[in-house]
């Protein structure tokens, strides 16, 4: 049987496991202040974002003398351990918790220690020759740390969702390519319109995806915008001046993104309109793909009773009571996800308008929703366009049916005789005699009487 080892704090001594690479601040979190059951291990690219922060700190420390060579290069090696990623089965607290994220920033340190530790010979635990906080933390403070590891985490999360979106704007025009030659008729108030091309219909949705990646793009830009160096509240007590200037251009280095220092660090403690911009932009997105979900239940409706204009691939049996039905499971996950994505974004609204003073506490959960929603919809519409559009046919015949019924006829009449001379046929003549004087151009008619 494993014995433990024991560390201790100024609250007091605890049994940490003998092989954990976390220690007891780590353990305090887990203990005292978890409850989602989300744990930072499941988000790498938050992990990711922690590390090159810490791989910066540490190069910035380094070339301010704050730091020796031989400390340095075993934090720096341990953070490339993580980036490679290693050892993220060690981050385990709940990334929910409260604190600022104290639990968060000192997963990060404790485990970067241990390794650095064992690198330079030592045991883990014992936090020496390399300490959590005096060498891995040194400069910093859980606010700018976390703040920027949001940022980067964001950024980071957005090239995978941004692919995504790219495909499906891609399939939405091969689809409005493919299906332009059918003509069906068009609904407003979802009542009989005009005739319209299928092809239409997609194109639309290709050009209102490309404007919500357009914009949703813009406000993750401004996301490259960070604190590092302001420590607690902007006004970068506890960072030496010289780490403060250097410290950004380290970040980029290591993380190849092309950061910069906010304008003004204090307003980026207190505010996060930031995040909730970029929040309210993946809201729009999804409220946007709902219409589109639900647009082609309508359309794939039936096969007898509805529109049946399209048809949906079958990808599983849709009922365990009607034998042979298929249901829109794809198009409805899609709409679920996306109502999950609306929840997401309260939380980050309510975290906004939550900040108090000098710093919002609460910033974290705002980067979690907003890292959930976007890994929800990269997941959603993946399946969406495997086993929804790539498969997607048209009822060629039920839509030339729709094309050829007496509202499109309607209109074509108005606009070749005018609306009050077609309105009153409405009232004197039979669908079949209307749809007859389309035919014949209204010859032999008493239009002109």
């Amino acid at each position: 049987m494993k014995t433990g080892r024991i560390e201790e704090d100024f609250i007091g001594k605890m049994e940490i496991p003998a092989d954990a690479l976390y220690g007891i601040h780590t353990a305090r979190t887990v203990q005292n202040i978890s409850f989602s059951g989300k744990k930072l291990f499941q988000y790498p690219e938050y992990i990711h974002a922690l590390a090159f922060v810490k791989k910066a700190a540490a190069l910035a420390n380094v070339e301010a003398g704050l730091l020796s060579v031989a400390i340095k290069e075993a934090i720096v090696w341990a953070c490339d351990e993580i980036l490679d990623n290693r050892y993220h089965e060690s981050f385990v607290i709940d990334v929910l918790h409260g604190g600022g994220g104290i639990g968060t920033n000192m997963n990060m340190n404790e485990v970067i220690a241990n390794l650095a530790n064992e690198k330079l010979g030592g045991r883990r635990g014992t936090y020496h020759p390399v300490h959590h906080t005096e060498h891995v933390n040194r400069s910093q403070s859980t606010s700018d740390v976390c703040h920027t590891a949001n940022r980067i985490a964001v950024i980071l999360s957005f090239q995978s969702l941004g692919k995504q979106l790219e495909m499906c704007i891609q399939v939405m025009n091969e689809l409005s390519k493919k299906f332009n030659h059918v003509e069906t008729m068009s609904r407003t108030c979802l009542q009989d319109a005009m005739k319209v091309r299928v092809g239409e219909s997609f194109r639309s949705y290709a050009a209102m995806l490309k404007r919500r990646l357009h914009w949703l793009s813009v406000s993750v830009n401004c996301l490259y915008q960070i604190n590092l160096g302001g420590t607690v509240i902007g006004s970068g007590v506890g960072a030496p001046q010289h780490y403060r200037d250097v410290v950004v251009q380290k970040l980029c280095e290591v993380s190849n993104l092309p950061l910069q220092h906010r304008e003004n660090l204090f307003d980026a403690a207190q505010h996060i309109d930031d995040l909730a911009a970029v929040s309210k932009e993946l809201h729009l997105l999804a409220s946007c793909l709902i219409k589109v979900a639900k647009d082609l239940r309508l359309r794939s409706s039936g096969p007898e009773g509805g529109f049946g204009e399209i048809v949906l691939p079958a990808v599983q049996a849709g009922s365990s009571f009607f034998p042979g039905k298929i249901n829109p499971i794809v198009p409805e996950t899609m709409i679920q996800c996306c109502f999950q994505v609306l929840g997401c974004d309260r939380v980050v609204q309510a975290t906004l308008e939550h900040g108090e003073l000098d710093l919002n506490v609460f910033e974290g959960i705002a980067c979690i929703n907003i890292l959930d929603a976007m890994k929800m919809l990269e997941r959603a519409l993946a399946s969406f366009i495997e086993n929804c559009l790539l498969g997607i046919e048209v009822n060629e015949q039920r839509c030339k049916q729709l094309a050829n019924s007496l509202i499109p006829a309607i209109v074509e009449l108005k606009e070749k005789f005018g609306y009050s001379t077609v309105a009153r046929w409405m009232k004197e003549k039979s669908r079949e005699e209307l749809i007859k004087l389309l035919q014949c151009g209204g010859n032999g008619d008493d239009q002109n009487k």
